[in-house]
């Protein structure tokens, strides 16, 4: 039995094929992707990290 995995689009919660004919997955859609790299990019989006591991990296 083959079963299609299948994920959710980490913007939009829409099911997704996890093909590799899917140039977008995760995502759903090019929109999603470019909105998830957008995110990323003016910094609504991180990896949490406590403040003193920040202070280290900086000083």
């Amino acid at each position: 039995m083959n079963q299609i995995l299948t994920v959710k689009c980490p913007i939009c919660a829409a099911a997704v094929a996890w093909l590799p004919e899917n140039a977008f997955r995760p995502f759903c859609s090019e929109r999603c992707k470019l909105t998830d790299l957008g995110e990323w990019a003016d910094d609504s989006r991180a990896i949490p990290c406590p403040p003193d591991e920040l202070a280290d990296e900086f000083a």
